[in-house]
């Protein structure tokens, strides 16, 4: 955000150390290891033996303020683990979002800007090698949009970005006939099925994170000692072991910064006194788990069907076969009157040109902003590709990415409402020169 001593762009980290005594700004120092301690506990954990697992998400946004700030320590500590062969079959990382950015409310034609913008940092840090194995995708604060078309537009665009799986809340999603999640099904690989509002459908694979594991819970890891209660399923005819799927965000109340460390290490070395750490309880990465069981036979056929919350309300008033934008608009509209638990979080979308026409007179910033970029962009990138290397190409993308960061989502007032303000100034400023 714009809060350089000359306005310039920082990270929140920076902030923090420049400002040490505002709020909890004292514990950046302590931040900073936190991004870099996966490069101590894991070497350190696989030379005494141990066979531990570990999947990060880092934003792009998050990358960058490390490199901004010459973080090099921080960096180079996850390059050992990322790019040296010994420690690869212990760490995953999964994509995300460039920004933090909830994808329900981001404007659909840049869902895939974000993605890509945040597969072209890691790459530019990591290499296209260690880009090659990031398969899996980490959704920010674990949204899931549940409009048919913004569904569709975000599964479309992962797939087109090289993605194979999402992880997904069991809260999010339901049966097909609108039933919640059987509770077996929570514990292996689902189907996630987006249909459109033209009826067209798409899937992805989802691993499912379990409903009791919020920050607290995976700092004391509950993943592993949830996984012990678990047997073997089957799925279509073959016998897998469970996938208990966990995810924690970050420093909410310095659990992860506190509590994490002294439960992740001592479970290592419980489940390596347990059988070796390859039979029992063991550690698995979600693209680990899914090519072993598709290596023992498994079918992604066979995964459970499962969709978002509450589209069978759609299509039980929309025939699929006969579906059209005008009537998914109008059976959510009359959703949105008579049913009071019905929610749709997302947006209708037909194409670029009228995505852009529909908010002409939209006052909320971070879809003007939006508007205004593809309105000046998507035509010169369509004629000739080489514009998206362009400066000021580049320059104006930053800003419309970053107004679209969560924090600056709701625009009420305060010092983050101020910062999202300037942001959308210079955003606007640039695509308008």
């Amino acid at each position: 955000f714009p809060a350089g001593a000359n306005g310039e762009l920082i990270s929140n980290l920076q902030y923090m150390f420049e400002h040490s005594d505002e709020g909890d700004n004292h514990n950046a120092g302590v931040f900073a290891w936190c991004y870099s301690r996966m490069g101590d506990f894991i070497p350190e954990l696989v030379s005494q033996g141990c066979n531990p697992r570990i999947m990060l998400d880092y934003s792009g946004n998050l990358l960058w303020g490390l490199r901004q700030m010459g973080r090099d320590d921080v960096l180079n500590n996850l390059k050992r683990i990322t790019c040296e062969p010994q420690y690869q079959p212990y760490v995953e990382w999964l994509g995300t979002m460039w920004s933090h950015a909830v994808v329900p409310s981001t404007p659909i034609p840049d869902l895939k800007l974000h993605i890509q913008a945040w597969q072209h940092y890691f790459a530019a840090i990591f290499g296209y090698d260690a880009l090659a194995r990031v398969k899996g995708f980490s959704p920010p604060e674990m949204h899931l949009p549940n409009h048919p078309d913004t569904l569709f537009e975000y599964i479309k665009a992962l797939k087109e970005c090289g993605y194979r799986w999402l992880l997904v809340q069991e809260h999010s999603v339901e049966r097909p006939d609108g039933s919640g999640l059987w509770h077996d099904d929570k514990y292996i690989p689902n189907r996630l099925v987006a249909r459109n509002s033209r009826g067209e459908t798409i899937s992805i694979t989802a691993l499912i994170k379990t409903q009791g594991s919020d920050t607290k819970l995976v700092a004391q890891m509950q993943p592993y000692h949830e996984a012990k209660s678990r047997g073997r399923q089957q799925i279509g005819n073959v016998t897998v072991p469970c996938l208990v799927s966990q995810i924690a965000d970050g420093e909410n109340g310095g659990v992860m910064m506190n509590e994490f460390p002294p439960s992740f290490n001592p479970a290592w070395h419980e489940i390596k006194g347990n059988g070796g750490g390859t039979s029992d309880v063991v550690g698995f990465n979600g693209t680990e788990y899914l090519e072993l069981i598709e290596a023992a036979g498994v079918n992604p056929e066979d995964y459970p069907v499962c969709q978002a919350m509450n589209q069978h309300k759609i299509w039980q008033r929309v025939d699929p076969d006969k579906a059209t934008p005008e009537a998914v608009a109008k059976a959510i509209e009359e959703l949105n009157q008579t049913d009071h638990q019905f929610h749709m979080d997302g947006a209708s979308w037909t194409d670029d040109l009228s995505w852009v026409k529909g908010y002409e007179n939209v006052l909320e910033p971070m879809n003007q902003l939006s508007a205004l970029f593809h309105e000046k962009y998507d035509s010169l990138v369509k004629q000739d590709a080489a514009v998206t290397q362009r400066r000021d190409y580049q320059e104006a993308l930053l800003y419309t990415l970053l107004v679209e960061t969560s924090c600056f989502r709701y625009w009420g007032q305060g010092t983050w409402t101020d910062y999202a303000r300037e942001l959308y100034r210079r955003g606007e400023a640039l695509v308008k020169s």
